[in-house]
């Protein structure tokens, strides 16, 4: 694949966003990470990311509020955004999607779950 993959990681916990960023850099993916909704969209306006790890339980802007703000954006429809949530009822999923996430990675996460989400990009 001749283009770089950068993904962004968005999870108030360190932990979670430590393993998330290490399970994607063993993929060969380049990552950066942010702690809450706003610093997120400070850095997808300054740089452009294939793939957006987005947690939905976040204080301030919360994921789906971020999520709408970077589908809003000039690039926002060519992102992948993923919910990154501990919330795996099927209303959940549902209310998500109809958000405008692209999927749904229930936390604690797995290398086979990240990779069959990320296969095509």
């Amino acid at each position: 694949m001749n283009e770089e993959r950068h993904a962004l990681v968005v999870d108030d916990h360190p932990t979670n966003r430590l393993l998330a960023s290490a399970l994607l850099k063993r993929m060969g993916w380049i990552v950066s990470d942010a702690e809450n909704g706003n610093l997120a969209l400070e850095q997808a306006g300054q740089k452009t990311f294939r793939l957006i790890l987005l947690d939905i339980s976040m204080p301030g802007l919360s994921g789906e509020e971020t999520c709408a703000k970077l589908r809003a954006t000039p690039s926002g429809g060519a992102l992948k955004i993923i919910a990154y949530t501990a919330h795996a009822f099927q209303e959940d999923r549902d209310r998500l999607l109809a958000a405008g996430f692209d999927d749904i990675l229930v936390k604690p996460i797995s290398v086979q779950a990240l990779e069959a989400l990320t296969k095509d990009l």
